[in-house]
């Protein structure tokens, strides 16, 4: 028998439920929203490409300083020469590095065309190889950041890019200079934070230097160091936060730690561009750069430990460091923690042996750990904020990285300035694969040298120019 007034009372009660539950889903699917809009947006680097620059361009150590005395000649002093020569000699530098076409050409006083054109052609050899790679559109890309440390241009460089590829006009781009050799790690900073507020968006970071404009020519030893080191180079990265990308892409983001000591006034005066007393324009390197660096980079390290160090690594520098600091103690060494149990693959800037001999000291590495490092030293010099890519196409190059590897990338620079930048690998880099193929991999089998002989004299796998 039907039960009317049951019935009525289900209704009324239902009548009564339905806007609770109304609210209820409401308030979840907004909780939800908010959750997932605040939670930290996970960042890959889908791929990266390095700049090779022709033949033409190269030239060996002595070549350099030939250059140098037929360029100036007439303003180099005899000991200019002698402490040019023996400089590039202790370098780390091999036979065969990339100078600028107007260095070659023989034009001492570049132009600004000059410096752009170098500029152009590394930005574009690597984004067009990055975007062959990836098969991405640049008119997908959504975020832009290009540095380039001593080259400062208008439009600036940014603009170039954004004009060349024919971008969107809504991408939010920026140009960094004047940033030094930790730009590029920097800019990759800046890519995942604007990352983190711009969903399912590409971001193309670009990382160079044009060095034809800044070639020393004056007798100022401090100065005469960076026309010895800096060569031709440059690098694209491709960071996205799409879901999409995430099994497709090489690497996922873990953590960046930026570091800057510029409040310490040998820090900050370590590396300076300034004129000589004759006038010339240079980039001073003095003697507190070596101590400048070993501050700023424990420093980063001090951050950086306790994100990536195993909890009895960290409790035994824990001890090591209170126990150095009671009244009454023994001498005890500080501890240096055992990095290599919280990351498998180093790859730092290339600043000079000189500091990679010091970093590998302080870290406590083995040569191998600084192996992708000394070598982008030897074959393409110090190319600035570039050369960590290099360095890390090096050891893609070598068949080393696994899915699931720690990888563990530091720039430093004037400042002064560290920047370290921790990936994991997605997928393992078969450098077999054409689609892995890199500035590296027709000549990774010549590679390691010993570039503590400082008579290496290779003969290498062309003719200069």
């Amino acid at each position: 028998m039907f039960d009317l007034v049951g019935f009525i009372t289900d209704f009324i009660n239902l009548t009564l439920l339905a806007p609770f539950l109304l609210w209820l889903i409401i308030i979840a699917v907004s909780l939800f929203v908010i959750i997932k809009n605040s939670s930290p947006q996970k960042i890959f680097l889908v791929d990266f490409a390095c700049y090779k620059p022709p033949e033409s361009q190269t030239i060996t150590k002595e070549g350099t300083v030939a250059l140098a005395v037929e360029c100036y000649g007439n303003i180099l002093r005899k000991e200019s020469v002698d402490f040019m020569r023996n400089t590039i000699q202790r370098s780390g530098l091999g036979e065969y590095t990339y100078l600028p076409e107007a260095f070659l050409k023989r034009r001492p006083n570049a132009s600004m065309e000059d410096g752009r054109s170098e500029s152009q052609l590394a930005i574009f050899g690597a984004v067009d190889k990055l975007l062959a790679k990836t098969r991405v559109e640049a008119r997908d890309i959504g975020i832009l950041v290009v540095n380039c440390g001593l080259f400062c241009v208008t439009p600036s460089l940014s603009s170039i890019v954004v004009n060349r590829y024919k971008m969107k006009e809504g991408v939010k781009s920026y140009n960094l200079s004047g940033m030094g050799c930790t730009a590029g790690l920097l800019a990759i900073n800046l890519a995942k934070h604007l990352l983190q507020v711009h969903h399912n968006c590409y971001a193309l970071v670009v990382s160079t230097e044009s060095i034809s404009q800044q070639c020393y020519t004056g007798n100022d030893p401090s100065k005469i160091i960076i026309n010895c080191a800096f060569r031709v180079g440059g690098a694209a990265m491709l960071l996205s936060n799409r879901p999409s990308d995430q099994y497709s892409s090489k690497y996922q983001l873990l953590h960046t730690i930026h570091t800057h000591t510029a409040n310490s006034d040998k820090s900050y005066g370590c590396i300076t561009m300034e004129e000589d007393a004759e006038g010339h324009l240079g980039v001073t390197v003095n003697k507190d750069l070596l101590s400048a660096a070993v501050k700023a980079i424990q420093s980063n390290i001090a951050s950086l430990a306790p994100l990536i160090l195993p909890v009895p690594e960290q409790v035994r520098y824990l001890l090591n460091y209170i126990t150095r600091r009671l009244p009454v103690r023994a001498n005890i060494e500080p501890y240096v923690p055992n990095f290599k149990k919280g990351i498998d693959h180093f790859v730092a800037h290339v600043g000079g042996k000189a500091v990679l001999d010091a970093l590998q000291k302080k870290l406590g590495f083995m040569e191998g750990h600084v192996e992708a490092s000394r070598m982008t030293l030897y074959r393409y010099g110090n190319n600035s904020s570039s050369s960590v890519w290099y360095a890390l196409a090096y050891v893609e190059a070598k068949g080393r990285i696994s899915r699931g590897d720690r990888v563990w990338q530091m720039g430093f620079g004037s400042g002064f300035k560290v920047c370290s930048v921790i990936w994991r690998a997605i997928r393992s880099v078969d450098p077999r694969d054409e689609a892995n193929a890199n500035v590296w991999s027709d000549e990774i089998d010549k590679f390691p040298v010993d570039t503590n002989d400082l008579r290496h004299n290779s003969p290498f796998y062309f003719s200069p120019t």
